[in-house]
């Protein structure tokens, strides 16, 4: 029999992390992976489309070079080559996951993991033909891509005319023409980059609008960029078929089909919570998501759940954060998570970064709020290097309690800057306070001291 003082099931961002401070902290810790460490956003997300992305980026620069004086000819993209280069990358970061957590006295099992109840030697967790035990377990076993019940779309996916964001970034050919069922984040990034690169791209977006959440002036501003390259947007759309070389959808103005060589889904992602034995020690789930409190908790003692599996805020950061604050509380140490200030970011270009409430979220909290703009152009270093950009930032200020919730930026180096942001919502500095920072010059998060002299 292995004993362990903590377990974590689930080796991404929020596992890997997590099974590292708990060692740094003294305890003993395991983690345990059916895959791959480094999980989904690592192999198969966020480290591998930004590759793509950057990719593209240098295609497009090449491409628009004599916008700045530099002429090149028969500009040309070699895709095979962006995927050889994703599959360096994955692999070189992945093994630097290893070697921490070899460095760090962390026992890797390499498994699919099944919780087996709790015995006097503690939670007892099978991983293939053996069991392990620990007095503590942190669940962070991730998502799973959302297959809506839509006819034909199993079918798709068996046959490989669908997609999702696993099988895309493997792809060695492009397609000429691709459905993207769903304008969420993901979709967007895997959009952007087929699009850059010379793909018919039309996504099909059950809302109203693209990016989910994301500030409506800025949805707006990035559909209207990627019209500009020749992708078209279906809003307020609902699929109804998925054939075999054709997606289907209905609007307010009836049904239409739309014929292509490939689609990606990207209708969202799910908890992936089942077949892991939470039932055998009575852990709470709702939709499918393991409930917690701000230190992780579940509702079984010494049992977390980290990461996209609680279904708070999908996103890496989020469970690296996550991961600090249950291991912070299983060593007895007072921490929880502010999901609040937690920035997200949209790789298109132009990127999107944003901290914090939207003027209509803080309006429906009951807040009393006032909302700024400026537009990038008020800094000289987004002029000396964008050609014809509508970039802006925008602050939502709280009147009564006087200090920033939120900060919305579209714009080149959007997620540099957004970190900035997320302190400043963060301290909950007044911006009288605020205005005193000094920002580089010339640099274009000065943007946001602009914005801060105009509330």
């Amino acid at each position: 029999m292995e004993k362990f003082d903590v377990i974590v099931i689930g080796g991404g961002p929020g596992g890997y992390l997590a099974a590292e401070r708990a060692a740094q902290g003294g305890l003993k810790a395991a983690v345990v992976e059916k895959r791959a460490l480094g999980g989904v956003c690592l192999n198969e997300g966020c480290v591998p489309t930004k590759t793509f992305l950057y990719c593209a980026k240098q295609y497009a620069g090449a491409k628009h070079g004599a916008d700045y004086g530099v002429n090149i000819d028969n500009v040309t993209f070699d895709h095979a080559k962006v995927v050889s280069r994703k599959a360096k990358v994955v692999k070189t970061l992945v093994s630097g996951v290893g070697a921490t957590m070899a460095a760090n006295g962390v026992k890797v099992f390499m498994g699919e993991a099944v919780i087996d109840g709790k015995t006097a030697d503690g939670f007892k967790v099978n991983v293939g033909a053996d069991a392990i035990y620990a007095d503590r377990l942190i669940i962070a076993t991730g998502s799973v891509t959302a297959v809506p019940p839509v006819p034909g779309l199993k079918e798709g996916l068996a046959s490989g005319f669908v997609m999702t964001n696993r099988e895309i970034l493997d792809m060695t050919q492009l397609p000429k023409s691709l459905v993207c069922i769903g304008g969420g984040v993901i979709g967007l990034e895997m959009a952007c980059y087929l699009a850059t690169v010379g793909v018919k791209v039309t996504i099909v977006e059950m809302m109203d609008k693209i990016a989910g959440p994301t500030d409506r002036d800025i949805c707006t501003n990035l559909m209207n960029t990627y019209k500009k390259e020749g992708m078209e947007f279906c809003l307020s759309a609902k699929v109804l078929e998925v054939g075999k070389d054709s997606v289907t959808y209905e609007d307010k103005d009836g049904k239409h089909t739309i014929a292509c060589e490939k689609v990606l889904l990207s209708a969202g992602r799910r908890a992936f919570t089942q077949g892991i034995g939470l039932e055998s020690i009575g852990v709470l789930t709702e939709r499918g998501a393991v409930v917690t409190d701000k230190q992780l908790r579940t509702n079984v003692p010494n049992v977390y759940a980290i990461g996209d599996c609680n279904g708070k805020s999908m996103l890496a950061h989020t469970a690296y954060r996550e991961a600090e604050v249950a291991v912070n509380t299983i060593l007895g140490k007072k921490d929880a998570v502010n999901y609040d200030t937690i920035p997200s970011v949209i790789y298109t270009t132009p990127e999107v970064a944003a901290c914090g409430l939207t003027k209509d979220a803080a309006k429906a909290r009951g807040m009393n709020v006032k909302e700024v703009k400026a537009p990038m152009m008020y800094s000289g270093r987004y002029v000396a290097e964008t050609m014809n950009g509508d970039g802006f930032v925008k602050l939502v200020y709280d009147t009564d309690k006087n200090r920033l919730v939120g900060v919305h930026i579209v714009g080149n180096y959007a997620s540099e800057m957004i970190y900035g942001a997320a302190m400043m919502l963060e301290t909950e500095l007044p911006a009288e306070q605020l205005k005193k920072f000094v920002f580089p010059h010339p640099t274009v998060c000065e943007v946001i001291r602009e914005a801060l002299f105009k509330l």
